[in-house]
């Protein structure tokens, strides 16, 4: 069995969803690697991944209208405002995501239904960069 890891750092912008997937497969094909585990980490608390949707944006755009109605910014109960009004709420939006996705590398290829795609997910309203470890276990 043959270990590769690697560290990306990618830009988000501002909240929202952005499609990664393409950056891992680069990581994938720079393995060597083509059966196995392909494992995404990112190393932050207030942005996350998620495996969704990638050929309808709406259907981005309607987890972010349930994540602004349900887990609102600025909420007076909050005690953790160190960052910013959007600062608490990004660790909430994070635990009811992921911080890593687990995908399988059949024929060299990330094995995701014909509709996934792998996001990071920013849950913080600036620009940000974020730290994603890839570790790929194979053959």
């Amino acid at each position: 069995m043959k270990t590769f890891q690697t560290e990306l750092t990618l830009e988000s912008p501002k909240r929202g969803t952005y499609n990664i997937t393409h950056e891992i497969e680069r990581a994938l094909t720079d393995s060597g690697i083509t059966t196995g585990l392909c494992h995404v980490f990112i190393q932050h608390t207030s942005a996350s991944l998620i495996i969704t949707e990638n050929a309808d944006p709406t259907v981005r755009e309607d987890i972010e209208y349930w994540m602004k109605k349900t887990i609102q910014d600025g909420d007076p109960n909050y005690r953790h405002n160190y960052e910013g009004d959007d600062d608490m709420s990004a660790h909430i939006r994070c635990m009811i995501t992921d911080m890593g996705q687990t995908i399988p590398v059949t024929r060299g290829r990330l094995n995701l239904g014909t509709w996934q795609g792998l996001f990071l997910y920013e849950h913080r309203t600036g620009r940000f960069e974020r730290k994603i470890v890839v570790t790929i276990q194979g053959e």
